[in-house]
C-alpha cells in the first residue's frame, strides 16, 4: 500500500494507506455515520463530487456484491451503475471478506472503476473537525508523487446534470398509473418500490418539459450537489403546478425542487445529514421514525408560501425534513423512505403517493 496524505482546505493533514485505485484526487469531504451499507453508499448518485468518510471504523469485510441488472433493467444490488463518491476514506479497511453474495473485495471494486480508497485514517477526529468547522474541501495526494495536486471544484459545479439520463427511460410499461420520474440522480430502489406497487415510471432527464405527457402522477427523485444550480427542473415544476393539481411526491432533491417551486429558499447545512439514525417528526402528531439521509443542503420553511406547511421535522436540529401543500397532493421528504441501505420506517411515503394516482 503506498502512503497517501489527506490534506483538508483548512491546512489539516491526515496520513494513511492507499487501497484503493492509485491517482491524487479532490472534492467536499463529508462523512457518513451508518454501520454498513457501503456498495448502497458508494453508487448513490447524490454522493457526486464527494469524498466519503465512513465513521463505522471496519469497513471492507463483507465484500461487494455482483453487478446484476433485473429483467426490469433496474440494478439488483446497487442504486446505480456505477460508483460515485470521488473517493472512500475509513479508519480499518479489511482485506480478507466473508458474505454468501460477495464476489469480490472492495479493494478490487475500487481499483475496477478507478476510485482512490485510503486507509489508516483517524476518522473520529476527521469527523470531529468537520462537525466543528462544517464540510471542508479536501485532496488525497500520494508521498511519492507530491508534484501531482489536483484542485477541487465543487462550489457553482451543476452535478445534477452530470448524473441525470440522457434519454427518457421507461420502466414497467402496461402496468397501472404512470408517474413520470424527474431524474436529478436516482437510486435504483427508488425506482424499485415504484415498480413494486405497479406503476409505470417514465424517466425523464432532470430539465426536460414533461407537461405535455401523458401520466398520472410526478415524482422528484434525489440527487447531488446545490438545488439551486436547477433552476431549469424548478421552472417546469411551477408550470406543471399551474396546468394540473396532479399529485406529486419528492424526496431529497426533490423536497428542495418542490420547496423553491413553492417560493421558498435553500440552505447549506454546516455539516449535512449521512447515515441510518436521523430521528424525524410528523408536524401535528408525536409520531417519530428513524429515516435513512444523505443530504447537505435544507429547506427554509419560514420562506413558504402561505398555501404550503411543514410536514416532517429533523429531531437532531430542527431543520426541515419535508413539507406539503395544503389543498393538493403534493408532498415530499428530505429523508430516504427507500432507504438502501436504512430503516424502511418510512416506506408508507410510496404507498401514500401511489393511493393519490387517479
Amino acid at each position: 500500500m503506498r502512503n497517501v496524505t489527506l490534506v483538508l482546505s483548512d491546512g489539516t493533514e491526515f496520513h494513511g494507506k492507499s487501497f484503493g485505485y492509485d491517482a491524487p484526487v479532490a472534492g467536499e469531504v463529508v462523512f457518513n455515520t451508518a454501520m454498513m451499507g457501503y456498495p448502497e453508499s458508494l453508487t448513490d448518485p447524490s454522493y457526486a463530487g464527494q469524498m466519503l468518510t465512513m465513521t463505522f471504523p471496519l469497513v471492507g469485510n463483507y465484500g461487494v456484491p455482483p453487478f446484476t441488472i433485473e429483467e426490469n433493467r433496474i440494478p439488483s444490488f446497487m442504486e446505480s451503475n456505477k460508483i460515485y463518491v470521488s473517493a472512500l476514506i475509513v479508519s480499518d479497511y479489511s482485506e480478507e471478506y466473508s458474505h454468501w453474495n460477495a464476489v469480490e473485495s472492495l479493494a478490487s471494486w475500487l481499483k475496477r472503476e478507478h476510485v482512490p480508497g485510503i486507509t489508516g485514517i483517524d476518522t473520529r477526529e476527521l469527523t470531529k473537525l468537520l462537525r466543528e468547522n462544517g464540510v471542508l474541501m479536501g485532496k488525497i495526494i500520494f508521498d511519492d508523487e507530491p508534484e501531482n495536486i489536483p484542485e477541487a471544484v465543487y462550489e457553482g459545479v451543476n452535478f445534477v446534470d452530470m448524473v441525470s439520463t440522457k434519454q427518457i427511460i421507461k420502466y414497467n410499461e402496461g402496468a397501472g398509473k404512470k408517474v413520470v420520474l424527474v431524474d436529478c440522480g436516482v437510486k435504483a430502489n427508488i425506482l424499485r418500490e415504484l415498480v413494486e406497487r405497479n406503476v409505470e415510471i417514465i424517466r425523464v432527464p432532470w430539465n426536460y418539459d414533461y407537461t405535455t405527457l401523458d401520466y398520472d402522477g410526478l415524482f422528484l427523485a434525489n440527487g447531488p450537489g446545490d438545488p439551486d444550480m436547477c433552476s431549469d427542473a424548478v421552472e417546469v415544476i411551477r408550470k406543471q403546478m399551474s396546468l394540473s393539481s396532479k399529485p406529486i411526491c419528492g424526496i431529497c432533491m426533490g423536497n428542495q425542487l418542490l420547496a423553491k417551486a413553492a417560493g421558498a429558499k435553500i440552505y447549506k447545512l454546516k455539516y449535512g445529514h449521512r447515515g441510518h439514525n436521523q430521528p424525524v417528526r410528523m408536524v401535528g402528531t408525536n409520531k417519530c421514525f428513524i429515516t435513512s439521509q444523505n443530504h447537505g443542503y435544507a429547506v427554509d420553511v419560514n420562506t413558504l408560501e402561505k398555501d404550503w406547511e411543514e410536514l416532517f421535522v429533523n429531531m437532531n436540529d430542527g431543520s426541515n425534513e419535508g413539507i406539503r401543500h395544503k389543498t393538493n397532493q403534493w408532498f415530499s421528504s428530505q429523508f430516504h423512505p427507500e432507504a438502501s441501505s436504512g430503516p424502511v420506517d418510512t416506506e408508507f411515503l410510496f404507498d401514500k403517493f401511489v393511493e393519490t394516482l387517479k
